[in-house]
């Protein structure tokens, strides 16, 4: 009977609950994405008609950070497959959740939709034959390129004067210099946002222009995020980025 005690006890303790604003209950899950080491936090928000119990889109987001894509047709098909199955839904906004109106079913979804996290991300993730990438061997072409045709210098992986050591790609001086930032996965996009960020803070003068290689590589909702937080983000075109820098240049 002790031990039996002593256990529940544990098995409790492993769980994190934290009271968050407008009557949101945020877990810390024991539970880890694999080989990460982050754990999965669920949260549970009261809502007209019940409970909506969800991962905020956490699952996605760290997927395509270790640089999965969670609109492969492995995923798809875990969606379709695996999650008829489940409470729990995989949305279009890349969150995973599941709504209840009975409050006594809370408890047992944020297992579901923890568990439905985990899947995600390790299918996500899994590695199938690499194809390798000469995204930046075509994007040195263009602005080396680029640059000769308009007549300006260009300069390749500069350190900036900021705090974290972050480079940019490519600066073209000008009034307000452009800074290219190659956007090759989503932790990129994200040293980006940063940038453009500790720019404005500081009153740097400095366009940030993300270049992603494709929606994939960086995820659809951290591309369709970036743009508010960048002087712009857009996806890798030989045909288009002379005429975008030209037209920021001018």
């Amino acid at each position: 009977m002790e031990l039996t005690f002593d256990l529940k006890r544990a098995i409790c303790g492993l769980f994190e609950v934290h009271a968050d604003e407008k009557g949101v209950q945020r877990i810390v899950t024991p539970l880890e994405y694999p080989g990460s080491g982050d754990q999965i936090v669920i949260r549970v928000r009261p809502t007209k008609d019940g409970y909506k119990i969800d991962d905020n889109g956490e699952a996605s987001l760290y997927a395509s950070m270790a640089g999965g894509d969670v609109e492969s047709d492995a995923v798809a098909r875990w969606a379709e497959e695996t999650l008829h199955m489940s409470p729990a839904t995989f949305s279009e906004d890349e969150v995973i959740s599941a709504t209840t109106p009975d409050e006594r079913l809370t408890a047992s979804y944020i297992f579901r939709v923890a568990e439905a996290a985990q899947q995600l991300f390790s299918i996500a993730t899994a590695r199938g034959p690499k194809k390798v990438s000469d995204f930046r061997e075509r994007l040195a072409s263009v602005m080396i390129e680029t640059a000769r045709s308009l007549g300006v210098t260009l300069r390749s992986d500069v350190e900036l004067p900021i705090a974290g050591g972050m480079k940019a790609d490519y600066i073209i001086d000008h009034d307000e210099p452009l800074l290219l930032v190659a956007a090759t996965n989503a932790t990129r996009l994200l040293e980006a946002e940063i940038i453009h960020v500790q720019y404005r803070l500081e009153k740097k003068p400095g366009f940030v222009l993300a270049i992603a290689e494709s929606q994939t590589a960086v995820g659809k909702t951290q591309f369709e995020r970036a743009n508010y937080y960048t002087g712009k983000t857009v996806i890798f075109s030989e045909a288009n980025l002379p005429k975008l820098i030209e037209h920021q240049l001018h």
